[in-house]
């Protein structure tokens, strides 16, 4: 797979070996993905394209489907910490931090991926792109209680989430495949009766007992961020907090506040568990009070 977006008229009219050459690298491993996937040519859509690919995987015979899935990395096993993975893997592991783990979450990991390969005879497969750290531990858990069946089908559907990514950036093109979320916020000020211009707020990620400050911004005169807190990329699964410094902006506009006001800064803490969703966490706020809900 090239570095530069290669366009879908381009990949149609190009020599197989030419179409192998710019897709071998989608899915991990297995170039004759793309060179059997060649042969339904010309595509109408990017989508297109890769639900082409996913068909050639869903048909190939068991056993090959089964070198293929043993194909991927260890989820932050001992290759990945080297680095030694394919480097679609590494960057993908990376972007999660599962080559910086601690001592003991890399051998919780460990622990995982050992009970995981007895069980099912494949490592663990999941788009880490479209998961916090902690989502990731909570599906590994929950998938090792899969029968073989089930889990063989989760495995290939997280192949088709991480190949679609990979697909997305490497074509360029009509009828693109989605693959990212929208998550933004708006702030009214219900006491003067309008947008909520100058209030700072900062969006966290959640893990465990620790957070991490992943956007921060201050609102516009509509109330709203100038651009939105996540945008084109996937929205990890997890949960979030998004901090509203309220009291700030109440002193700001005028408004005589306690030492110790009762609404001081507003933690919103939310879930999301579409990727590729569409979430708009909206606080209506006075000095004294507060609500949201899930807009759109």
């Amino acid at each position: 797979m090239s570095n530069a977006p290669i366009s879908l008229d381009a990949l149609n009219a190009a020599p197989r070996a030419d179409f192998v050459r710019h897709l071998g690298d989608i899915f991990e491993h297995a170039a004759w993905v793309a060179d059997d996937a060649s042969a339904a040519r010309p595509f109408s859509t990017v989508a297109a394209l890769h639900d082409a690919m996913m068909r050639c995987v869903d048909k190939a015979p068991q056993d090959i489907k089964l070198e293929f899935l043993r194909g991927h990395p260890d989820l932050a096993g001992k290759a990945a910490r080297a680095g030694t993975i394919a480097a679609a893997s590494v960057s993908e592991q990376s972007g999660l931090g599962l080559d910086r783990l601690s001592d003991a979450e890399f051998e919780e990991f460990q622990r995982l991926n050992a009970a995981y390969a007895e069980k099912f005879g494949i490592p663990f497969i999941i788009c880490v792109r479209r998961q916090t750290r902690d989502a990731v531990l909570a599906v590994f858990r929950r998938r090792l209680q899969n029968t073989s069946d089930v889990e063989l089908a989760a495995a290939i559907e997280e192949i088709g989430h991480i190949t679609r990514l990979r697909l997305a950036e490497a074509v360029e093109g009509a009828g693109m495949p989605l693959t990212s979320g929208h998550l933004s916020t708006h702030v009214l000020d219900a006491y003067h009766g309008e947008p909520a211009r100058g209030v700072a707020l900062e969006l966290y990620e959640l893990g465990g007992e620790a957070r991490a400050v992943i956007a921060s911004a201050v609102t516009n005169a509509n109330g709203r961020t100038d651009a939105p807190l996540i945008h084109g990329a996937p929205l990890r699964a997890g949960r979030y907090e998004l901090v509203f410094h309220m009291a700030d902006y109440f002193r700001v506009r005028g408004v005589t506040l306690p030492d110790h006001p009762f609404v001081d800064d507003v933690a919103l803490r939310f879930g999301i568990d579409q990727p590729e969703g569409r979430y708009h966490v909206p606080l209506v706020a006075t000095p004294w009070s507060y609500s949201t809900y899930r807009g759109s």
